[in-house]
């Protein structure tokens, strides 16, 4: 199994996910932007991911490139662990509400913010949008607090998830952009950032 990324974007979720899991897998580095043999703009690197985004994991046949399907897929790897509630299941439901919000909400003033300041051209920015997302991060903090309560052991009832691996990702990107969390979360992010999983993960970024 390979998982290609960079740095600390939405690949790394991936990778904590594969730690967390104790899968055996290769982490591939890829070269964000260039077109030569490891970059995303590759030609050999499209052919996994037609985006030339990241993360993208190849397991045998299987080739996924959205971060969070990535997440769920390795939970299920590992039996022996209940990294995610069983198909079915109420909690089940509950997980994937927390995953989509992730996704849909939490994350998305984020990456709205880092689009125009960085990522689009330049001529595609509009830099009066960064406000507006300083107001909807604070206002998904509000909402994110009354799913999972203001300074939360785990995200999901009284044992560790795939949802946490998500949500303190995306709460770090958060605080990498220079949002403010709510103190709580903050409490709950570096917590979730010192299980060894996760520092055995970043201890694979160059």
């Amino acid at each position: 199994m390979k998982i290609y990324g960079v740095g600390k974007s939405r690949s790394f979720r991936t990778i904590w996910a594969a730690e967390e899991a104790g899968l055996d897998y290769e982490y591939i580095e890829v070269e964000f932007g260039g077109v030569g043999d490891n970059g995303s703009n590759g030609e050999a690197y499209r052919e996994l991911n037609f985006q030339g985004k990241v993360p993208t994991l190849v397991d045998g046949e299987l080739i996924l490139t959205e971060s969070a399907a990535i997440v769920n897929y390795l939970a299920t790897k590992n039996t022996s662990t209940s990294l995610i509630p069983k198909d079915g299941t109420h909690e089940r439901a509950l997980y994937d509400q927390l995953a989509f919000f992730t996704l849909t909400d939490l994350e998305q003033p984020l990456w709205t913010n880092g689009k125009h300041r960085f990522a689009l051209p330049e001529k595609h920015r509009v830099p009066q949008i960064l406000d507006t997302t300083l107001w909807e991060f604070h206002k998904s903090q509000k909402a994110l607090r009354d799913l999972i309560g203001e300074s939360p052991e785990f995200a999901l009832g009284n044992r560790f998830t795939m949802a946490d691996v998500l949500i303190a990702h995306t709460l770090t990107w958060a605080e990498n952009f220079k949002f403010e969390l709510f103190d709580g979360f903050a409490d709950y992010k570096n917590r979730m950032y010192a299980r060894s999983a996760c520092q055995a993960a970043l201890a694979k970024l160059k």
